[in-house]
């Protein structure tokens, strides 16, 4: 007896669908029975105005495959393309069972060359474009609750590595991306008496943004296997996205080829309490031996 698809019935929205990730994440569902809305501006990597069609032609490719999907062009970053994205999926489908938020861009400048206008569109791309669409749907999610049809809804974050740790050349990427896992946990915090489960993914994959870093890694001789393959990440995806993955809220995963990786953010760590102020001199003595016993963190992606 052949085992039924993960995903059979659930309708999926995307956003940044069209190529790479996003692209990857659509097939992935499709491939497991589920509806998609396939959402994508067709912006050029730095989000400019760029060919068009992407978003089209990904449902197309869903529907040759015998799976069911539907195009949506509008700009998620902004409350109408945000409040329609949703509409589509209950329009098409009459009803919304997952969201992932994959939509996204690079500008990237060192600190005293970044502009603000450079700042103002990766945080408008990135932290807003994931906020406005979580937002509609979790009013749909709400009302549905509230009408005593409490979902099985899931929402799936795209944060990153250089939200996590930070990235040289990347202030304006690495804090909204840090943003996101903000945003994921308060999420996840408000929307779990809805039926909503809330978690992100900081993947490593080959796509547009990327593609300059992981040039040179191509599958291993011998294996076939492509380690940046942007196809690698959405299996995790899928099932964060699915039923299965009941009591899953709240966590960020990282992935990359075949690894998952739990992480866990910050926490406290040694301390010490005077019982009253101290002085400065006293503040930076208790903080070198407080440092002296932490763990060292990570290193940022790029410094030397």
């Amino acid at each position: 007896m052949s085992e039924r698809p993960l995903c059979e019935g659930r309708v999926v929205v995307v956003t940044g669908a069209g190529r790479g990730l996003g692209r990857a994440h659509a097939l992935a569902f499709a491939a497991e029975g589920a509806r998609i809305v396939v959402n994508d501006l067709g912006v050029g990597l730095d989000g400019t105005p760029g060919e068009g069609g992407p978003a089209a032609r990904v449902a197309e490719e869903i529907r040759a495959a015998g799976g069911e999907a539907v195009a949506h062009g509008g700009d998620i970053a902004t409350a109408e393309g945000a409040a329609s994205l949703v509409r589509t999926a209950l329009e098409a489908y009459g009803r919304l069972d997952t969201l992932v938020n994959n939509a996204g861009f690079l500008r990237d400048r060192m600190l005293v060359n970044l502009e603000e206008d450079d700042w103002d569109a990766v945080m408008r791309v990135h932290l807003k474009g994931h906020f406005l669409p979580l937002k509609h749907a979790a009013a749909y999610w709400r009302t549905e609750a509230k009408a005593g049809r409490t979902p099985s809804a899931r929402v799936v974050n795209t944060s990153s590595g250089a939200g996590l740790l930070g990235s040289v050349g990347q202030g304006n990427y690495s804090a909204a991306k840090a943003g996101i896992v903000g945003l994921t946990l308060v999420a996840a915090a408000e929307l779990g008496r809805y039926g909503v489960q809330v978690n992100a993914i900081a993947p490593a994959a080959r796509t547009r943004m990327t593609e300059r870093t992981f040039a040179e890694t191509m599958a291993a001789p011998g294996t076939g296997f492509d380690a940046m393959a942007p196809e690698n990440v959405s299996p995790l995806v899928v099932w964060l996205g699915s039923a299965a993955g009941a009591g899953v809220t709240g966590r960020v995963f990282e992935t990359e080829g075949g690894r998952i990786t739990v992480m866990e953010g910050w926490r406290p760590g040694p301390s010490a309490d005077k019982g009253a102020r101290r002085t400065p001199s006293e503040a930076g003595e208790t903080a070198l031996k407080l440092l002296a016993a932490a763990e060292t963190p990570g290193a940022v992606y790029g410094a030397s």
